[in-house]
C-alpha cells in the first residue's frame, strides 16, 4: 500500500520539563503524517473540504515504545492499511534520527458529506488515485 515519509523536528513547547515530548502531542504528528499523505496523492484536507468531503478521526491506537525529545528530527511513516471503503485506516511508525522505533499507531476516519453530516462511501477520485 502507498506510504508517505515525513519529517518533522520536536519543538520545545511540544516536551516537558524533562524535555520529553508530552503523550498527547504524538497525535497531531499522526494528523501531520496523514495529511502528507494524502497532499502526496494529489490532495488536500482544505481541498476535499471544499469538495464536501470531512474526514473525522473515530478511532486511534498509540504504542509507545522509546521518547522523542526536544531537537530530535523524526520520521513519521504512514502506510493506507487497505483499500477505503466509508473508512480510511493508516497505520504509523514514528523514528528518530537515529533509527530507533518510537511510536506505532493505527488510525481509522470516516468519509463524512459535509452538507449531510452523514457517512458515505470514498470517493471515486480517491480510489483512482490509489488504485
Amino acid at each position: 500500500m502507498k506510504k508517505t515519509k515525513t519529517i518533522l523536528r520536536v519543538r520545545y513547547g511540544e516536551t516537558d520539563q524533562m524535555g520529553v515530548v508530552y503523550h498527547g502531542n504524538y497525535a497531531p504528528y499522526l494528523e501531520q503524517g496523514r495529511t502528507e499523505w494524502l497532499r502526496d496523492l494529489g490532495f488536500s484536507y482544505k481541498w476535499l473540504e471544499e469538495n464536501g468531503i470531512h474526514l473525522p478521526v473515530v478511532n486511534m491506537t498509540i504504542n509507545y515504545k522509546r521518547p522523542a525529545h526536544y531537537d530530535d528530527l523524526i520520521t513519521v511513516t504512514t502506510t493506507l492499511k487497505s483499500i477505503p471503503t466509508f473508512k480510511i485506516e493508516f497505520l504509523y511508525e514514528i523514528h528518530n534520527q537515529d533509527g530507533q522505533l518510537l511510536v506505532k499507531a493505527s488510525t481509522s476516519l470516516v468519509f463524512i458529506n459535509s452538507v449531510t453530516k452523514k457517512i458515505r462511501r470514498a470517493p471515486s477520485y480517491l480510489l483512482e488515485k490509489i488504485g
